[in-house]
């Protein structure tokens, strides 16, 4: 007499074999997820970075991580798409992709281009803001226009690529939590204490010392377990190659003497005091 169909144990087998078959192919699918993120990553960054060199070179200077003085002049003329943003917590300006957004290319998809696909956010708010945990201009060169008294070495004009001593060595954009990053975010002593704004609260993501920093809550897998694999980042330096690194590559030690590994990784100039 003919069988129809499977019997339990068959289909027991069938169901165990397609488990394993799938707990072996998860690990490698996600890696391979991962490494596709990482190199999505990679090349925003080199048509950012090249598009701020195109603007370096028509204007002379790096764009301005944040402006509010246009704000200032003509409050009803925003930049491109709006104010970006929370008005609770972020600031009101221009800011500097805003600067470079004619320089992306008209085939670019710009809002993706400004977007690190391997963020890792749990807060909806915090997700959807795209000065959080994407990337991040360097204040050393770009500077902000406007901020507290005790920061004035990120305030000011952005700088050319004349005044950078060692540009290949410099970096001038980098997965970042927030949209503009200093070397005071990458040492655990900071010539003066940060606050609680979240533009103290940016990060390298997956530096060693951000455990122990002050977190904006929903923005600490980012920080703490990092971007890409081996707790790597990428960076664009001011030369316009962009290198994947580890992040505690860019960990800014405070010694006796000073800070090791700030000059010219971070400070583009060296002071006095460097």
């Amino acid at each position: 007499m003919k069988r129809e169909g499977f019997t339990l144990i068959e289909l027991l087998v069938v169901i165990a074999v397609i488990a394993l078959m799938i707990a072996i192919l998860l690990p490698s699918l996600r890696m391979s997820r991962l490494q596709t993120e990482a190199v999505l990553c990679k090349s925003n960054i080199n048509q950012l970075l090249l598009s701020m060199t195109m603007y370096e070179y028509d204007y002379e200077t790096f764009p301005q991580a944040f402006d509010d003085t246009l704000l200032e002049q003509a409050p009803w003329n925003p930049p491109p798409g709006g104010y970006p943003g929370d008005l609770q917590y972020d600031r009101t300006g221009w800011w500097w992709f805003h600067y470079i957004v004619d320089y992306l290319g008209k085939n670019s998809d710009k809002d993706s281009v400004i977007c690190c696909p391997s963020k890792e956010i749990n807060d909806i708010r915090l997700k959807d803001n795209v000065l959080c945990g994407n990337y991040g201009v360097n204040l050393s060169i770009c500077k902000s226009s406007s901020g507290r008294k005790s920061q004035a070495e990120f305030i000011g004009t952005p700088l050319s690529r004349s005044n950078i001593l060692h540009p290949s060595r410099t970096l001038l954009i980098i997965d970042s939590g927030y949209s503009m990053i200093s070397w005071w975010h990458v040492t655990d002593v900071p010539p003066i204490p940060l606050g609680n704004s979240i533009e103290d609260a940016a990060y390298v993501p997956g530096l060693n010392i951000n455990k122990e920093k002050t977190l904006w809550p929903g923005l600490e897998w980012d920080a703490i377990k990092g971007r890409h694999s081996n707790k790597t980042v990428n960076v664009g330096f001011a030369d316009g190659h962009v290198e994947r690194t580890e992040a505690d590559d860019l960990f800014v030690e405070k010694t006796e003497t000073g800070y090791d590994n700030r000059h010219p990784l971070w400070r583009p100039i060296k002071n006095n005091n460097d």
